[in-house]
């Protein structure tokens, strides 16, 4: 096993709809990434009427494997004034509040969302004050900056690190070394995680989050490489505390 550190916290309070990255956050027993996937925008097509009562699946969404160019809006969201600021290379910005500026904030969408699809309805969040991820689990997102430099080489090119829609990146692992994980429990600074299930990628993975282009069939390199299609690890948070950019990450 190699010294690991913490390299990237990234969070998305809309789903599929811009990354954040911060330089520490707050992490809650039993609960995800703080205001990660908080709102998302529901779609005419949704199997609720107003806000879900719990977890729902992503089809009732707006989101990246349905359009790849919605990979490219950056957040800059302040959770203390709810105040959210978008962007995007074929968009002016959103600035609004939510959720009280939901209705723009899914005009400003409307544009980049295909006309063959379920047009957007409006911002939801949950009922219950829980995430709209893509998986039930009160999880967070950690990948291993070592395999996604090694899917990058077999691909012949640099992938960022928001393809993938992470929260926590850890750096110095081995390539493919958090699934060895999988049952184990890791610290990151204050925080003590349990390592769940790989997480399996969606044809989002293919667009570059810069340009919101398909640029490099990901799936395909995982597959010919290493026979699945999965990059990163769902875990769950055992203990609450503080993380930091450059935190220890230590195998227990």
């Amino acid at each position: 096993m190699t010294s690991a550190h913490l390299a990237h916290i990234v969070r998305h309070p809309v789903k599929s709809a811009g990354y954040q990255e911060l330089d520490r956050a707050a992490l809650i027993q039993g609960r995800p990434m703080p205001f990660d996937r908080v709102w998302a925008i529901a779609t005419d097509s949704a199997k609720f009427d107003a806000a879900p009562e719990g977890w729902a699946a992503k089809m009732n969404f707006v989101r990246g494997a349905a359009e790849g160019s919605l990979q490219a809006i950056r957040a800059t969201f302040d959770d203390g004034a709810n105040t959210l600021r978008l962007t995007h290379p074929e968009r002016p910005d959103f600035h609004g509040q939510l959720p009280q500026d939901g209705e723009a904030l899914v005009d400003w969408l409307r544009p980049l969302w295909p006309a063959n699809r379920p047009a957007p309805r409006g911002l939801v969040s949950r009922r219950d004050g829980g995430a709209l991820t893509d998986v039930p689990g009160a999880w967070v997102a950690l990948l291993g900056l070592s395999s996604l430099r090694a899917l990058g080489q077999r691909m012949g090119q640099d992938l960022s690190i928001h393809r993938f829609r992470g929260n926590l990146w850890v750096d110095g692992w081995a390539p493919w070394e958090e699934f060895d994980l999988v049952g184990r429990e890791i610290r990151v600074g204050q925080v003590r995680l349990k390592i769940e299930e790989p997480i399996t990628r969606c044809v989002a993975t293919t667009f570059d989050p810069m340009t919101g282009k398909k640029d490099g069939d990901t799936l395909a390199a995982l597959e010919s490489g290493w026979g699945h299609r999965d990059l990163g690890v769902y875990a769950s948070v055992l203990q609450s505390g503080e993380i930091a950019l450059g935190d220890a990450v230590e195998i227990l």
